[in-house]
């Protein structure tokens, strides 16, 4: 299982006639899909776990910080809200940037990362972020996120179809219309690129 969710994948046909029932099933219900994340795997890959881990020890900071100076509470002539504020939006920043970086082949990266930016401030009001410490309801905050949570799961990438036989046919007729003498030019560039 990977860190992200997976784009389905479309298998060729396959043989699911029982003798005797051939026509029961109906046309098309001989491909299937494969390679899809359930329900739950989704909801646990959506989460910004790496993203969140590094909020979780800003915000500690920070917190920590407003705790002992009050409301008033200032680090290096800033107001620690502020400080806050922009870890905030540095952990926005930083999750669609994280779910590209850890993206491989299948993936359905732009889904994850969309589906994870939004689920962050969702998750930084949850453990107490104090850019909300004003704002801050726990139930709210519980309500919220079970909330996101279960419709985040709901969000699934849609799998690609394979290309049409005309369409692969198509391509290929293509690539083979060059125009006369284009494979001697080809050759020639590469012998006159391979001299220098």
């Amino acid at each position: 299982m990977g860190r992200l969710v997976r784009v389905p994948q479309y298998v060729g046909a396959i043989d699911v006639s029982i003798p005797g029932l051939e026509g029961v099933l109906g046309p098309g219900s001989g491909s299937s899909v494969q390679g899809a994340d359930n329900y739950l795997e989704r909801v646990a890959k959506y989460v910004p776990a790496e993203v969140i881990a590094f909020f979780i020890f800003i915000n500690a900071i920070l917190e920590q910080s407003l705790k002992t100076g009050g409301k008033g509470a200032m680090m290096a002539g800033f107001p620690v809200v502020t400080f806050a504020t922009g870890a905030l939006i540095a952990g926005m920043v930083l999750t669609p940037l994280f779910i590209w970086y850890v993206r491989e082949e299948g993936d359905a990266w732009l889904t994850n990362a969309f589906v994870s930016t939004l689920a962050f401030p969702f998750w930084s009001y949850a453990i107490g972020a104090v850019a909300f410490a004003e704002y801050r309801d726990g139930n709210l905050a519980a309500m919220l996120l079970a909330t996101f949570t279960v419709v985040s799961g709901l969000i699934a990438p849609r799998a690609r179809r394979p290309k049409k036989r005309k369409d692969k046919d198509r391509d290929r007729d293509q690539r083979q219309e060059r125009p006369v003498g284009a494979k001697e030019r080809e050759r020639s560039q590469l012998i006159e690129a391979a001299q220098l």
